[in-house]
């Protein structure tokens, strides 16, 4: 933000007439001042030019900072704060004062905070400080207000509330749990787990909480200050229900999936393994939801679909008894659905015991060879198995490639949905259109509340134009006679199926656009990042890093960003990119400091909008 600006902002005051003491100043989120004297107390701190601006208030010291949740466009100031003392929710504590525990180099899928693996939270790049950790029912004083803490989160795995009492009427101070509009901040910091809409939960009732104050005045941490909100905090909690009713699982879910998740395949002669068709063969078990199919020509050779979590003494004996008893003589090859390693742990074992190859398409390639340059859920390296940490393919296709193996077939397609990296292959066997799909659509076809959707995770990189969208639009045009979805589901003339999966997509699109007041961008976390997003540098030396900047915009769009954490050059990049674009633009990062992981921030403004710090890289130097 440039001097001049600064000296032509205002501090705003949402109710003058009857809160004279109460102001709010803009910068990276809205900054609250409450003065008593030439005292005051703020909620929140944004980018702290706010405590440059103070004296025009009267104000000369600044007592309490009362943080409404660990966001770093929330905090990113805390620097600049001389002898003001520092509140925060207890349930956040530790995201103030030890962040980097939070930016791992080596994840796993147990990590705090994380969708197996990928951080949902967004802490500070240096600690801060605490002089009070609030419980999600304390009560605060300061100057003789009395100040309710309440627990709010949804936003943020901690986010608080705090409600002030004045002229018998309840100032709420709500961090993100609703801005004007009855819409979301955005929609990745409320994702909590993997598509079971924890986070989304915690928002309903968040605001249901709000909505019992009937507060005067709603005093969000992003947009316009909301009079008498508590009409509109009752439509955005319907609005989130039916929300809720869209983004949950489109089937049955951990109650009786096992018992139809496939009505076509039929036992073999080996022991849990079951026949699709005459040449097609999966395992089966009950609560047994393992990642193989095997085409078995006439000739004995086999082709693999998928090949995770599979206990591998099991599976050998498996494999031994399908060549004693189904003549299978060798695995020539597997074709990996999508990067999430569940998918393909097990693979690097075939390719050791059978020579087996491992393929897979072109824009997964990157991705499951060097997985630790991403930040997305489900990394191979997240599952501990055997330390294996990526894959290096033996074929890479590109989207519409065909190839043929024994007499039959095949043509490998992009199919995103769950996640952008992911493929579909599609063939004829035995007389029947299959197409293999990972795991973008799963349930019975017969029952008509099923929509078939997975997980509806933004973390995956899931745009739903690029993701379940497109998918659908896939399955539609190539209308399969049966589908081979991931962990075992096998789903038998899905026509109908397909156009309610197909219809679910473009309504959850629609939703989002409802709930949200800029999608894709308060949906999509990726739309600025680093790659790679994990580096290493030895102290004093520099590592050079892509800096990915997307435009979904139908027009050109304007950007300027400014590296925080560690030098940098350039320490800003600016610049205009066209419509509907992305774009690298290369940062040299030197490794200033003490050994140990730091992280970076990048700190976006777009169109003259002001995000902060809501990006980041983690650098560990080294000595």
């Amino acid at each position: 933000m440039t001097t001049l600006f600064l000296l032509l902002q205002a501090f705003d005051q949402p109710d003058a007439a009857n809160h004279p003491d109460l102001y709010v100043w803009t910068d990276t989120c809205n900054v609250y001042v409450l003065r008593d004297g030439d005292s005051a107390l703020l909620i929140d701190l944004g980018d702290g030019s706010v405590l440059d601006r103070l004296p025009d208030l009267g104000v000369k010291k600044v007592d309490w900072v009362l943080f409404t949740q660990h966001h770093r466009e929330h905090t990113q100031g805390a620097p600049k704060l001389k002898g003001a003392r520092v509140g925060v929710p207890e349930a956040e504590r530790e995201l103030f004062e030890n962040p980097a525990k939070f930016r791992r180099m080596n994840v796993k899928l147990s990590d705090q905070f994380t969708i197996h693996g990928t951080s949902y939270v967004r802490p500070p790049i240096r600690p801060i400080p605490v002089d009070r950790a609030f419980k999600r029912m304390d009560v605060f004083t300061w100057k003789g207000r009395e100040i309710w803490c309440v627990d709010t989160r949804g936003a943020s795995p901690g986010g608080m509330s705090y409600l002030l009492k004045e002229k018998g009427r309840w100032l709420a101070f709500s961090g993100n749990v609703m801005i004007e509009g009855q819409r979301l901040r955005n929609w990745y910091d409320a994702e909590w787990d993997y598509g079971f809409g924890a986070g989304l939960f915690g928002l309903t009732n968040a605001a249901g909480q709000l909505q019992g104050y009937d507060p005067a005045w709603l005093l969000p941490s992003h947009g316009s200050s909301i009079p008498t909100p508590a009409k509109a905090l009752a439509a955005y909690q319907a609005k989130l229900r039916t929300f809720e009713k869209l983004l949950l699982r489109g089937y049955d879910v951990h109650t009786v999936s096992g018992s139809w998740q496939d009505k076509v395949s039929r036992p073999s002669e080996v022991p849990h393994v079951w026949r699709v068709s005459k040449h097609l063969y999966k395992l089966r078990g009950p609560n047994f939801y393992p990642n193989f199919y095997l085409i078995v020509a006439d000739s004995g050779r086999g082709l693999a679909f998928d090949c995770g979590l599979l206990d591998e003494k099991t599976f050998g004996e498996t494999l031994n008894l399908m060549k004693e008893r189904l003549g299978l003589k060798a695995i020539d090859a597997a074709v990996i659905s999508h990067m999430h390693g569940d998918h393909f742990l097990n693979a690097p074992w075939l390719r050791e015991t059978w020579g087996t190859k491992i393929w897979a398409i072109d824009r997964m390639g990157p991705v499951c060879e060097f997985p630790e340059r991403f930040d997305y859920c489900a990394p191979i390296q997240a599952y501990g198995h055997k330390g294996i940490t990526s894959v290096k393919f033996d074929r890479l296709f590109r989207d519409g490639e065909t190839f043929e193996w024994e007499g039959y077939k095949f043509q490998i397609d992009w199919m995103p949905g769950q996640t952008e990296f992911a493929l579909a292959m599609q063939g004829m066997i035995d007389g029947r259109k299959v197409v293999f799909t990972g795991d973008n659509i799963f349930g019975d076809p017969d029952d008509p509340t099923h929509t078939g959707h997975e997980a509806m995770v933004a973390h995956n990189s899931a745009v739903l134009e690029e993701g379940y969208i497109y998918g659908a639009e896939y399955l539609s045009k190539i209308k399969p006679d049966i589908i081979c979805g991931g962990h075992s589901y096998v789903m038998d003339n899905p026509a109908a199926f397909i156009e309610r999966y197909r219809t679910w997509a473009y309504a959850m699109r629609d939703m989002f656009k409802e709930v949200l007041a800029d999608y894709p961008y308060d949906f999509d976390p990726f739309w600025v990042r680093a790659e790679p997003y994990r580096v290493k540098v030895k102290r004093g030396e520099t590592v050079d890093v892509d800096v990915h900047i997307r435009n979904f915009r139908t027009r050109a769009q304007k950007h300027r960003i400014e590296v925080h954490g560690l030098p940098s050059e350039p320490a800003v990049l600016e610049g205009e990119l066209p419509a509907e674009t992305r774009r690298p633009s290369k940062i040299r990062v030197r490794g200033d400091g003490d050994p140990g992981v730091k992280i970076v921030a990048f700190d976006v403004t777009m169109d003259g909008r002001r995000y902060g710090e809501l990006f980041d890289l983690i650098v560990e130097i080294t000595p």
